[in-house]
């Protein structure tokens, strides 16, 4: 298992593409510098009036499979 941490700020109107299904997955940049990709349902917990704001743990199995997601 790997933990990742990543900043993500997205508005109500960019998170609104994930929601309606036009984009389904979210890529980002790690602190570390890496680039990872995860499903944008794994978001909608965090999603508020203003959008998506903060930083985030993301755990990923040996495989690069999504785990889990938290906010820091």
């Amino acid at each position: 298992m790997t933990e990742y941490e990543f900043k993500l700020h997205l508005t109500a109107d960019e998170y609104l593409q994930y929601y309606e299904g036009i984009a389904s997955a979210i890529q980002v940049h790690t602190i570390c510098g890496k680039t990872i990709q995860f499903p944008a349902e794994k978001m909608r917990s965090f999603v508020l009036k203003d959008g998506v704001h903060g930083s985030f743990i993301i755990k990923m199995d040996s495989n690069n499979k999504f785990l889990s997601l938290r906010k820091k």
